[in-house]
C-alpha cells in the first residue's frame, strides 16, 4: 500500500472523465472566495481557460487584456508588485510561448507572485496542429530561478494545485490539458507543493510521470504486472522544486527507470529525472515523450496512439526495454513480457 488515494473507478471502464482545466476554473473561484487579493487576467479565451467563473463571481478583479500576451503578464507582474495574487490564463502556446521574455523579467527576477496558467498543453488539443501544441513549456519554465512548475495529473489535482499556488504565492507555471482526462485521485488525495507521489508499489521499474500521462502510466503498470513486471508509479506534479527524495527512493529499488510525459523530452521531466539519477543515483533511463519533433494534427486519441503514449503502447515498449536491458533479470510471474515482440 502508498496511502495514496485512488478513486476505486480508475483503472475500470466507469471512471469519469473531465477536462484538467475545468478543476483550475473551480480552484480559482475557491481562492478567490479565500483571499480578495487574489486577482485574474486573461488573453481573450475566458471560457476556454475557464476563467469566466471568477469573472462572473468577481467582475472588479478581472481583467481582460485581450490578445497581447505580452501585456498579459507585465501588468500581472505590476499588479503583484502592489500587493496582489495574479492568476493569468491563455493557451501555453501563447502563454508562456509568447510571453517568456516578459514573465523572466518582470516576475520571476523580481520573485513577483505571478502565476502563468498554460492550458491546452501537449498533444491533446488534437485538430489544432503543431502551431497550437506545446511541446516545449517544460523546458522553457523550469530553467527559470525562483519559479514553481506545476503539472496536475486531473481535474481534482488541479483545484487543489490552484489553490495551493495562492496560499503560497510566488512566481509559477501550472500546465493544463485541453481534452478530458481520467479524474483518478479523490478529495482525500494528498497535494502539496513539492511533494511526489508513490501511487503503486513496485520492485522492477520506477514508472515517472507527471501531468496527464500519469494515468497512462497506471494503466501500463497494470499492464506489466499481468505479464510479470513490477512498476511502481511515481506522480510528479511538482516538476520544479522536484521531490527529489520520493524519485531516489523509488530508484534506488528498482534500479531502473521510465519517464513518461506529454511534452518533450529534452528539457522536459526526462530530462529532470537523468540530471537527478546522474549526480546521485546513476542507472538506466528510457525516457518515454515528444522526441525533438512536433505534433501534428488528429483527435487527441489518434495522436497519443501515433507517439505511442497510451498504456497499452507504454506497456509494450517499457517491457521491450527491460527484455533489452535486463536479459537476465527474472520476473515475479510467468515472464510473459519477455515474449513481446519487438518492433520498429
Amino acid at each position: 500500500m502508498t496511502g495514496f488515494h485512488l478513486d476505486p473507478r480508475a483503472l475500470t471502464d466507469d471512471v469519469i472523465s473531465e477536462p484538467i482545466r475545468a478543476g483550475f476554473g473551480r480552484g480559482l473561484l475557491a481562492a478567490g472566495e479565500a483571499d480578495e487579493r487574489v486577482v485574474a487576467l486573461c488573453a481573450d479565451l475566458t471560457d476556454s481557460t475557464q476563467m469566466h467563473l471568477f469573472k462572473d463571481r468577481f467582475p472588479r478583479r478581472f481583467i481582460q487584456v485581450g490578445v497581447a500576451e505580452q501585456n498579459l503578464v507585465t501588468v500581472a507582474s505590476g499588479m503583484a508588485r502592489a500587493g496582489k495574487i495574479p492568476f493569468t490564463s491563455s493557451y501555453a502556446a501563447f502563454s508562456p510561448g509568447r510571453n517568456w521574455e516578459q514573465f523572466k523579467t518582470t516576475a520571476a527576477l523580481n520573485d513577483q507572485p505571478v502565476t502563468i496558467v498554460g492550458s491546452h498543453a501537449g498533444i491533446n488539443v488534437g485538430p489544432d496542429g503543431a502551431t497550437h501544441q506545446m511541446l516545449e513549456d517544460i523546458a522553457l519554465m523550469r530553467v527559470l530561478p525562483n519559479t514553481r512548475l506545476i503539472a496536475p495529473a486531473d481535474s481534482i489535482e488541479a483545484e487543489k494545485a490552484t489553490r495551493a499556488l495562492a496560499a503560497e504565492p510566488a512566481p509559477g507555471y501550472l500546465r493544463l490539458a485541453r481534452d478530458a482526462t481520467p479524474v483518478f485521485t479523490t478529495t482525500e488525495s494528498p497535494f502539496e507543493i513539492g511533494k511526489a507521489y508513490v501511487l503503486r508499489p513496485g520492485t522492477d521499474v520506477s514508472i515517472i510521470t507527471t501531468g496527464t500521462m500519469t494515468y497512462q502510466g497506471l494503466l501500463a503498470a497494470d499492464i506489466l504486472a499481468k505479464l510479470g513486471l513490477q512498476a511502481e508509479v511515481v506522480h510528479v506534479p511538482t516538476i520544479k522544486p522536484l521531490d527529489e527524495e520520493t524519485v531516489l527512493s523509488s530508484i534506488r529499488k528498482t534500479g531502473y527507470a521510465a519517464t513518461i510525459e506529454e511534452a518533450q523530452i529534452t528539457g522536459g521531466l526526462g530530462s529532470v529525472i537523468a540530471e537527478l539519477a546522474t549526480l546521485r543515483f546513476p542507472i538506466p533511463i528510457d525516457r518515454f515523450g515528444m522526441r525533438d519533433r512536433f505534433g501534428e494534427s488528429g483527435s487527441p486519441k489518434d495522436l497519443l496512439e501515433a507517439f505511442r503514449l497510451t498504456g497499452p503502447l507504454l506497456a509494450e515498449d517499457i517491457g521491450q526495454c527491460f527484455r533489452s536491458r535486463f536479459p537476465d533479470r527474472s520476473l515475479n510471474a510467468n515472464s510473459e513480457v519477455m515474449s513481446i515482440p519487438l518492433t520498429s
